[in-house]
């Protein structure tokens, strides 16, 4: 019952967050507006509540919203369960179909995580205080390329996933015409694992964003090895951000 009770909480903390604010989301069309045009198809992969989702659905795309905590899975049912534009697939992404256990953050349901691995380098990280993952679910995975499959070629993929990030794009096998994937720095080398699958499979020119500045950091698109060097050379208070892939 507490559990429960903490879960709604958290839920209603990142809608206040997520929702709340009119000048992000006319941030958010104007940036998303560069990779998402009407009548796209668009993967969300790890939606929290659906802003994003929010976003592309503003913008006349379709999506897919996929999302493997039950209580958010149940959240995006409420909130656009009455769009046919939208797909809630609850499930987790990665290299492989079967099932993974998802370590829940109660209070603060948008660092809940599938890798132990991001736990651990949070514990005790700068800007990482107060976090706590006290229990665990099994969810269903699923793959990239099985969605593909299932629902089609996205325009692009929004990958959101607190460190399971390289594992979701193992399982793409051909890249879509541009993604995004979430880095932080407590795992440099999840975010370089990404770089390198992204170039592996055709991703030529990189951009990047810091936390939700919604921002470009380079005049320029980067190669690959230029991302990364960026990357590694980043300081550790700037948290986090979004990498960008095109062709």
């Amino acid at each position: 019952m507490f559990d429960a009770v903490r879960a709604a909480r958290g839920v209603l903390r990142s809608l206040r967050i997520y929702y709340g604010d009119r000048e992000r989301r006319a941030a958010l069309d104007r940036h998303y507006g560069r990779f998402v045009a009407s009548g796209d198809l668009v993967f969300d992969v790890g939606c929290h509540v659906g802003d994003r989702v929010a976003a592309f659905r503003r913008l006349g795309a379709r999506v897919i919203a996929v999302e493997p905590q039950p209580a958010l899975a149940r959240t995006l049912r409420l909130i656009y369960g009455r769009d046919r534009a939208v797909t809630v697939v609850e499930s987790a992404v990665g290299r492989k179909e079967g099932t993974v256990v998802l370590r829940l953050n109660l209070a603060n349901p948008t660092v809940s995580t599938a890798s132990d691995a991001f736990i651990a380098a949070a514990h005790g990280a700068p800007g990482w205080e107060g976090q706590h993952w006290t229990t665990s679910v099994e969810v269903p995975m699923t793959t990239l390329d099985a969605l593909v499959a299932r629902h089609g070629t996205p325009r692009f993929i929004k990958i959101d996933v607190e460190g399971y990030e390289a594992e979701v794009l193992a399982g793409l096998s051909a890249p879509v015409e541009a993604l995004s994937f979430e880095f932080t720095t407590i795992q440099r080398d999840v975010a370089r694992a990404c770089i390198d699958r992204c170039a592996a499979i055709g991703y030529n020119a990189f951009e990047a964003s810091l936390g939700e500045s919604l921002a470009f950091v380079h005049p320029r698109k980067l190669a690959a090895q230029e991302m990364t060097q960026w990357l590694m050379g980043l300081l550790d208070r700037a948290n986090s951000g979004d990498i960008y892939g095109t062709r």
